[in-house]
């Protein structure tokens, strides 16, 4: 393999088969091929067989598939919050600070505030996520990367929406994962779609309950229960539940953990606080908390006490005044669907900052918006078997650019397109 005489994507020989010309035991080249596998150099899908990985040594981030806003254009494309409805973070900084003068944290000292972990656990318990430890990362994908190196082994597969979050749809395979894409539709990931992927191998599961990235998909109460009849099926699968959401979304919360033996569920602060408060907590089953947090304990060893002091100063006197942020986030976002829906362009935003529209030509669409001084997100960056779209973000938009936008998108699609979308 180091030397090219076995290609990337190359399928190796049947175990028994290599046993026999090598002349050995065929628990010996199982061992060998498991060895392989551990790391990273093979990966194996059942009874299709294993084959050299392809090895990729500096991967192009999604999020470099970016568009350059033009002079005096307006950016829907970032995908950030809108920085008008972010608290300000100088009171609970200067709180920190001060906590920090009198107790630092120091070598030995308890990975996670109790009083953090007791309010993110109180919060937890109102959106009825079933009961268990609590961790601090630094955000979600950290958050997400460290569950999947407690129980997966390169080669093995994650299921994940699609369209969906780019940073995660990167991150599975850099960690030498393979990639089960998902439909999904306003409610999160069909059904029947989850049950293929774990038919195929998935050991693990990947589902954004609100505010789903790109399309704004939030999963409901119906859904939560179909899903969790598929998931029943399969107790060994691992469960991991994104609600970044949480906080900006008026939709409440169906948690599907605890239908398995492993479950995570992970809630950012980043989009209602800010995203430089690299911060998320976790909870999920004792077995799975146990391992990230002594895997944690090995690297970073626990996130800044002063960041939690700051999320929990803002917990305590910001969230019952989120109400509006996600009122605001919706308003935008409904009437930029309705806008469009009016110039007869289907879009998809139920929930969160996105709206998502499928066009015939992506690229096409994406250079017309540029023309006419809008920068949207191509598609790309979230797809991988979905058909084409864009994403635009409603944060930097005011209710009267909502109509200009649909105005012009509508320009955007020739009559040829036009007629192809309808």
């Amino acid at each position: 393999m180091r030397t090219g005489g076995l290609a990337p994507g190359q399928l190796l020989p049947p175990m028994r088969e290599l046993a026999a010309g090598l002349s050995v035991n065929a628990n010996t080249v199982a061992a060998a091929y498991r060895t392989l596998r551990e790391r990273g150099v093979i990966e194996t899908a059942g009874r299709r067989g294993s084959r050299v990985r392809e090895m990729r040594s500096t991967p192009t981030s999604r999020e470099s598939i970016r568009v350059d806003v033009p002079e005096g254009g307006t950016d829907v494309s970032s995908g950030n919050p809108d920085l008008a409805l972010l608290p300000p973070l100088h009171e609970a900084l200067a709180l920190a600070a001060s906590n920090a003068a009198r107790r630092s944290a120091l070598y030995g000292g308890p990975a996670i505030d109790e009083r953090l972990a007791r309010t993110a656990r109180r919060m937890l318990d109102e959106d009825g996520v079933p009961d268990g430890p609590v961790a601090v990362t630094s955000g979600a994908l950290d958050a997400i990367e460290r569950v999947l190196a407690a129980h997966l082994h390169p080669g093995d597969a994650v299921a994940v929406e699609d369209p969906g979050w780019g940073s995660l749809l990167d991150l599975v395979p850099a960690l030498g994962l393979r990639v089960l894409p998902m439909a999904v539709d306003d409610d999160g990931p069909l059904p029947r779609e989850m049950a293929r992927a774990l038919r195929e191998g998935a050991q693990a599961v990947i589902v954004t309950d609100r505010a789903q990235n790109p399309t704004g998909a939030a999963v409901g109460a119906d859904r939560a229960r179909e899903l969790r009849e598929v998931l029943a099926g399969r107790p060994e699968a691992l469960v991991i539940e994104d609600d970044h959401g949480h906080g900006i979304v008026e939709q409440p919360l169906h948690p599907l953990g605890g239908t398995t033996e492993r479950w995570v569920l992970v809630r950012s602060v980043a989009k209602a606080y800010g995203p430089d408060l690299r911060l998320a907590v976790l909870t999920g089953d004792a077995v799975t908390l146990d391992r990230v947090r002594a895997r944690q304990l090995l690297g970073p060893g626990w996130v800044s006490h002063l960041l939690q002091d700051a999320v929990l100063h803002l917990w305590d006197t910001v969230a019952v005044d989120l109400r509006p942020v996600a009122r605001s986030y919706g308003q935008r976002r409904d009437a930029l669907v309705k806008a469009l829906g009016a110039h007869g362009i289907t879009a998809h935003g139920r929930s969160g900052m996105n709206v998502w529209v499928p066009v015939p030509d992506e690229t096409g669409v994406v250079a017309r918006l540029l023309q006419s001084g809008w920068a949207v997100a191509p598609g790309s960056r979230f797809r991988l078997k979905s058909p084409p779209g864009v994403r635009l973000t409603v944060s930097p938009l005011t209710m009267d650019d909502i109509e200009a936008l649909a105005s012009a998108f509508a320009d955007a699609l020739s009559p040829a397109e036009a007629r192809r979308y309808d």
